[in-house]
């Protein structure tokens, strides 16, 4: 049953049924994350022995709240969550996060069979249990013990807590945003599929990043259908773990979640048009590059670059995958050694030598995108020490915003390159750090073009 969500991802007022006074807790920690993160709405502790958390009045309980409620987020022992449902049930609460542990995934069925019969005799949705709570940062909503991140413009859904949590501490380290994350736990209620269908009517979300471990016998067909909807729209990527027999047993433990072959998982996603990838790291580079450029209709790769080891790398990787990086036509050949010395190499990479300068990378790169040759340009940056990396990155951010082109940079050297990837960033142009991620991910915008026709032509589930 669909239900609108909105209220989930911006609510007016919310509810911390175990907030406490005690640093490290987690009813005190997800407080903390809802003042710092600058929630705009009405927050409720509510805690029977406590009049005042981090400065905000304390509730005894859900019922002793005069206003009414949109979310509560309930971190308690277990055996105390039925009855916090069926008072939020009575209070009119539309949402429950159940942070709390204690349930199916650890043999406890009965227990959340029960809290999920209450809430829907009430009508109340549930997140979780077993979760670590949600963020929509547009909201300024950081429902969660997990960090707070940056705003961006891509979703993040996770069956799992801790991989969840982890990402979002990568995501600070690399100054990468998110809009919305959902650590879904044990989906006795609200899961992927749902939440799904709300991502891919929101204009604000670009990319949607789903962590599966495995889908529920009968909920595979739903799931389909569901991201057939949204393909054509937006890019859907899933992380599906539980491809090993090892991990497969891994999966029946950790959520009793069915693996299920990974062939019929990998058939399942292409007919879809959903993107599988095998790794974190393909994840957030699929993530980024396809919620910030423009999708190319063939898969036609021109690499320029002040350095010739990271393009050969580039190359192979590129060809290993399946796209073409097609020698430079005579015509373009003939406008570029107008620009670069007589030393430089003209075909496909392009190599400017280390003397490269942005000027040079600014005419080089729009040669090459006007010369309609290519489809995808990877665009490599290893600065010597006299030339600086922050100018590069200017002139190529001057390129993209003038051209509706997908250009993907790979600025390498680390520390030496911060300022330029950061302002980059900032300008919506990801950088991609090795010659073989920016490989893949040209790759994935490729393949997303294809399987986003897929897609529409694939039959109904």
């Amino acid at each position: 049953m669909f239900n609108d969500l909105s209220k989930l991802f911006n609510p007016s007022s919310i509810a911390i049924v175990g907030a406490s006074r005690t640093p490290g807790k987690i009813g005190h920690e997800i407080l903390k994350n809802l003042i710092n993160g600058g929630y705009r709405g009405r927050i409720y502790p509510v805690n029977p022995k406590a009049n005042e958390i981090l400065g905000l009045k304390c509730y005894p309980s859900i019922s002793s709240i005069d206003n009414s409620i949109d979310v509560a987020v309930i971190c308690i022992p277990a055996t105390l969550v039925p009855s916090v449902v069926e008072e939020c049930g009575r209070k009119g609460v539309k949402f429950a996060i159940i942070i709390s542990s204690g349930f199916s995934e650890t043999g406890n069925r009965e227990l959340e069979d029960k809290v999920v019969k209450i809430a829907r005799k009430y009508g109340v949705r549930i997140i979780g249990p077993n979760c670590a709570g949600i963020i929509c940062s547009r909201s300024n909503l950081y429902a969660t013990f997990e960090p707070i991140v940056k705003r961006g413009n891509v979703a993040f859904i996770s069956q799992s807590g801790a991989l969840g949590g982890a990402i979002l501490y990568q995501l600070i380290d690399e100054d990468k945003g998110l809009d919305i994350f959902v650590s879904i736990g044990n989906r006795a209620d609200l899961m992927e599929t749902e939440i799904m269908e709300y991502l891919g009517k929101d204009p604000e979300v670009k990319a949607i990043l789903i962590y599966i471990e495995g889908l529920r016998e009968g909920e595979g067909r739903a799931f389909m259908k569901a991201a057939m909807k949204i393909v054509p729209k937006k890019p859907v990527i899933v992380l599906k773990a539980g491809t090993s027999k090892a991990g497969m047993r891994a999966v029946q433990s950790h959520t009793g979640s069915i693996a299920g072959s990974d062939l019929i998982y990998t058939y399942a996603f292409k007919q879809a048009g959903v993107i599988k990838v095998d790794s974190v790291t393909d994840a957030l580079d699929a993530l980024y590059t396809l919620s910030t450029q423009p999708i190319p209709s063939n898969g036609r790769v021109a690499i320029i670059t002040n350095s010739g080891g990271p393009a050969v790398i580039a190359a192979d990787h590129c060809e290993k995958l399946g796209l073409h990086v097609t020698p430079s036509s005579d015509n373009l050949k003939n406008k570029l050694s107008k620009i670069l010395p007589p030393f430089a190499s003209l075909g496909n990479p392009i190599d400017m030598t280390a003397q490269a300068g942005a000027e040079e990378y600014k005419k080089v790169l729009e040669l090459v995108i006007e010369s309609r040759e290519y489809d995808i340009v990877i665009v490599i940056c290893v600065p010597p020490f006299f030339i600086d990396a922050l100018d590069i990155a200017k002139a190529i951010c001057e390129v993209y915003s003038k051209y509706s082109f997908p250009i993907i940079p790979c600025f390498m050297a680390g520390s030496a390159v911060k300022k330029a990837v950061e302002y980059m960033s900032e300008r919506s142009l990801i950088n991609i750090p090795s010659p073989e991620r920016a490989s893949k991910s040209a790759f994935f915008l490729y393949k997303y073009g294809r399987l986003r026709v897929a897609a529409r032509q694939a039959p109904n589930w």
